[in-house]
This record gives structure tokens, C-alpha cells and sequence, in this order.
């Protein structure tokens, strides 16, 4: 089994209200981290999962009713903040990157894409065609900003219902069957529906050879899959499919209650922010 360093990045952050999210939880609103993750794969060289908010989020919600978003979400990124830079930091450049794996496409998840013009894209068909089928407000409606995700792309793009499909190991056989991104099993797309069109999660062993699964927006925080706590069903029922989504979110909470000793890491969590 291949072993896959990996490293979170925390690319901008917006906030809302706690009881978005979990039901019971403040009206306060708290800091959603846009987490990003980078892996080094032996063989296969930088992989990332998703890209976080970057400049280029801000220039296509500059005007309206884009702007709605940044109005109805507050989103904040320092100088140096961005995934680009970081990685720049940690003497990496966009051009190192061989890989990114985009779990759907809500602007925080895509919102640096365009820093890596030249990076191969996975992505699900699935994810692409409901927002192209969507008008200008229709998309805006599901956080979905075509700016950032443009036709230009498309050359870039491996879809997953393209890829090998592959039985998953026993503790994850309730989601069906994963994509093999990279044709050793060392990287295997879940499918985990609801939360939006296309939406998948990435399941991989680290070096010390325990389950990793970024899980993108299936939960918005480790403490609800250990409480078995579900969000509000009109926040999944405004974004994605609400039924399909408490399915998904049950079976990653078995899992996190059980002892499997799978680390299970939302994309919004602040419990996995860096230094946090």
C-alpha cells in the first residue's frame, strides 16, 4: 500500500452562524475555514484537493448580483494567504503541481483554480453540467460562480465517471464504488451526494498507512459527525439535495463513532486549521 505525505493549508475564511450548520448551534457567527489540501505522492509528485478562495474569487463577485455572495457569505484573505502563495512559501511552485482533484464546484472550493493554468484537473461531469445548464441567478442561487470554473478549463479536464471504478475497502464499501484517480488505488474518489451536483470526497493511506478521507462539504465539522449531529434541513435542502445528504452524513458518522481509526477531515472544520 502506497503511503501519501499530505499537508492542510487554510486559504481564506468566511463566516456564519453557528445554527447554519448544526442544528441547536449560535446564532454567533463563527469562522469556516477554507481548508486545502496538498499531497506528495511518491511516483506521481503534488496532488491538491480543492483550492480555497484566492484574488480571483473577489474579481467575479465584484459586481452584482455576484455580489451577493461575498455580501450573503463574508469572505476574508490576508496578503500571502492565498494557496498559490503558500505554496510558494513552503518553495513550491503552481507549476510543481501535477494534479488537483476538485471535490465540487461552490466558489470556495474553486476559487484559486486559475492560479494553476496549467495543472490536469479531476472533476465530476456530473458537477459540470448542472452548472452549465444553470443561468447567471440560477447558479449564483446553489454558490456556484461559472467565472471560476470557465469553458476554458474544459481541455484540462479528467471526469470522474470517466475513471476506473474500483471496490473500496470494507469500512467504506456504503458508498458505493471509488474512481482510481491515478491507476494504483492510492488515491480513490468517493462519491458522497448531497451537499451539491457531483460532490465527491478523496480516500488515501498516509505514510504511517492510516485512512485519510477529506470529505469536502459532506459535514461542515468533525464534532457533528461525532455527535451525529446534522445541520438544518433547509441549509442542505438551499444548496444541494437534503435527503441524499443526511444519508451521507449518517455513514461518515458511523464511521467517525466507531474505531476505525480513520481520520475524517471536513473541509470547514476548524479543528484541522493549521496552528490552530
Amino acid at each position: 500500500m502506497i503511503g501519501i505525505d499530505w499537508k492542510i493549508y487554510e486559504a481564506g475564511y468566511c463566516r456564519h452562524p453557528e445554527r447554519m450548520v448544526r442544528r441547536g448551534g449560535s446564532l454567533a457567527p463563527i469562522r469556516f475555514p477554507a481548508l486545502v489540501f496538498r499531497l506528495e505522492h511518491p511516483s506521481y509528485g503534488h496532488v491538491l484537493f480543492d483550492t480555497g478562495y484566492s484574488r480571483h474569487f473577489f474579481a467575479a463577485t465584484a459586481r452584482f448580483p455576484e455580489l451577493l455572495y461575498r455580501k450573503v457569505t463574508p469572505v476574508h484573505l490576508e496578503t500571502g494567504q492565498s494557496l498559490k502563495e503558500q505554496l510558494a512559501a513552503d518553495g513550491i511552485s503552481n507549476l510543481d503541481i501535477r494534479h488537483i482533484m476538485i471535490s465540487h464546484l461552490h466558489g470556495d472550493h474553486v476559487g484559486g483554480l486559475q492560479d494553476f493554468p496549467y495543472t490536469a484537473i479531476w472533476c465530476s461531469y456530473e458537477a459540470w453540467q448542472d452548472m452549465a445548464s444553470r443561468s447567471r441567478l440560477g447558479a449564483l442561487r446553489r454558490a456556484l460562480l461559472p467565472a471560476l470554473f470557465p469553458e476554458s478549463v474544459l481541455p484540462r479536464c479528467t471526469w470522474f465517471e470517466n475513471l476506473p471504478q474500483v471496490e473500496l475497502p470494507e469500512t467504506f464499501k456504503m458508498f458505493g464504488r471509488g474512481c482510481d484517480l491515478l491507476g494504483d488505488r492510492s488515491l480513490l474518489a468517493v462519491p458522497l451526494p448531497g451537499h451539491a451536483p457531483g460532490h465527491f470526497g478523496l480516500l488515501f493511506r498516509d505514510r504511517q498507512n492510516a485512512w485519510v478521507f477529506l470529505i469536502g462539504d459532506a459535514a461542515w465539522s468533525s464534532q457533528s459527525l461525532r455527535d451525529g449531529a446534522l445541520p438544518p434541513g433547509l441549509a442542505t435542502r438551499w444548496l444541494g439535495d437534503a435527503s441524499a445528504y443526511r444519508e451521507t452524513f449518517l455513514r461518515l458518522s458511523s464511521i467517525a463513532r466507531g474505531r476505525s481509526g480513520v481520520r475524517i477531515v471536513p473541509s470547514h472544520c476548524s479543528e484541522w486549521r493549521p496552528h490552530a
